[in-house]
């Protein structure tokens, strides 16, 4: 049979309705960042506060910068050998025109850019949770810099860009399974077996300051989220983006619950910070997974991906790795288990015609996934471990123990979170200092 000739007239044209909804969904991811560093703000001690929201708003700038000079480039250019992608039209978006389309679809070139660089921003900021209250500013800098170059951006080439391996293999993952929460959490477990735990691990206290700030920032998360899975299928023509948004909110709903029935099962309470890391679980599984199954699917990867990911937190303190907000355990478990489950819960009636085991698809689904997951995990982890050593050997990782006992914000930054010097009669900056180092203490207490 000939093939079809494609006449101009059947080209996508330009969307309106699809551009402004892209650009919508680009702003919501954004907001995620903010929301992450006050999720993850919260949850430090007094004075490492400002350190661990700058740590995410850092990225911002960074990998913004980096995106427009070679990294949309690299993740997303012409393949180039099934690992790397390449095209000088986009190195600093100089051969791109306003009305260029995404091959394939109904949006410009720069709203798919934009909206991709909000994940290539999230990512390395998820990682900053890890390495609380230890690590110098200047480091963490370069350390973005150079992890979402030799990282982030040949992993999205290998998921989502054209002719990427695990592209071409079937590996399903909507919105970031694996290219954002397998790949932060593996690196998060790397750099710390590097640059080693906390002063005072497992035997001072290290309780959130202020649970408030920590749910405001899941609601954040949560909030900003639907752009991040609705967003991913670039478009609101055929219903998936609907469904991802719907499964969206069912699985992370189901997650906090299981969370905190866990919780109360084991230790006798439903904690604010439980529901709330509940919740990103469910939003982390989800997100590779919700294109693929049904809403009564999205219950069962929720409620799984909540009491293992509850149970994953604990492991820090049995196998002695001092994950400080526990990355590991919510981004990393929560990315393994929403990708694999996949291969147990596809419909058939989502993104695609993909069926799991549940659905008599048997299992060749399964090992896909298990293909992306396990790639991803083990390289994200050994070449994170890598560049950690290396920068650790070269400019230092970690701040001294003494500034990290007296406080990191104060060290790295010449700031403090909270001025107490009205509630304790004194005034200026020492005085501020002084109320804020005593207020960490009671917190410790």
């Amino acid at each position: 049979m000939a093939p079809a000739i494609t006449l101009a007239a059947d080209a996508p044209t330009l969307s309106a309705a699809n551009t402004g909804f892209m650009l919508i969904c680009s702003a919501l991811v954004l907001i995620m960042t903010p929301g992450l560093a006050f999720f993850y703000g919260g949850m430090v001690r007094v004075k490492s506060t400002l350190n661990m929201l700058m740590m995410s708003f850092i990225s911002i700038g960074i990998v913004t910068i980096l995106w427009v000079l070679y990294g949309f480039s690299l993740a997303f250019g012409t393949d180039k050998g099934s690992l790397i992608g390449w095209t000088s039209d986009y190195v600093g978006f100089s051969g791109i025109g306003s009305t260029d389309l995404w091959d394939g679809y109904t949006i410009p070139i720069y709203v798919f850019a934009v909206f991709q660089l909000m994940f290539a921003i999230i990512t390395p900021a998820l990682i900053s949770g890890a390495l609380a209250d230890r690590v110098k500013f200047v480091s963490w800098c370069l350390f973005v810099t150079l992890w979402v170059t030799v990282v982030y951006f040949p992993v999205a080439h290998w998921v989502w860009g054209t002719g990427g391996w695990a592209f071409d293999l079937g590996v399903i993952d909507f919105a970031g399974g694996t290219a954002v929460h397998i790949n932060a959490g593996a690196a998060a477990l790397g750099v710390i077996l590097v640059i080693g735990k906390r002063v005072g691990f497992k035997k001072d206290p290290m309780r959130p300051h202020s649970l408030p700030l920590v749910m405001l920032g899941a609601g954040l998360l949560w909030f900003g989220w639907f752009g991040f899975n609705a967003g991913s299928w670039l478009g609101n023509d055929d219903g998936v983006g609907a469904l991802m948004f719907l499964n969206t909110q069912i699985a992370t709903a189901a997650a906090m619950l299981a969370w905190l029935a866990y919780e109360k099962i084991r230790h006798g309470a439903f904690t604010t910070l439980g529901a709330a890391s509940g919740a990103v679980a469910g939003l982390v599984a989800i997100t590779p997974s919700g294109g693929a199954v049904s809403p009564l699917g999205a219950i069962a990867v929720g409620a799984i991906a909540g009491v293992l990911c509850a149970m994953a937190v604990g492991l820090k303190y049995k196998f002695g790795y001092d994950d400080s907000l526990d990355v590991v355990g919510v981004h990393l478990v929560g990315g393994v288990v929403g990708s694999l489950l996949i291969g147990f819960f596809a419909s058939g009636k989502g993104q695609s015609d993909v069926e799991g085991l549940f659905y008599g698809g048997g299992l060749d689904q399964f090992w896909k996934q298990c293909a992306g997951v396990f790639a991803v995990l083990g390289y994200s982890l050994v070449a994170s471990a890598i560049l950690a050593f290396l920068i650790d050997k070269t400019i230092g990782m970690r701040v001294s123990e003494d500034e990290e006992v007296a406080g990191i914000d104060q060290a790295e930054h010449a700031e403090t979170a909270y001025d107490f010097s009205g509630a304790g009669g004194g005034s200026g900056f020492t005085s501020s200092t002084t109320a804020t180092a005593g207020t960490a203490k009671k917190v410790d207490a």
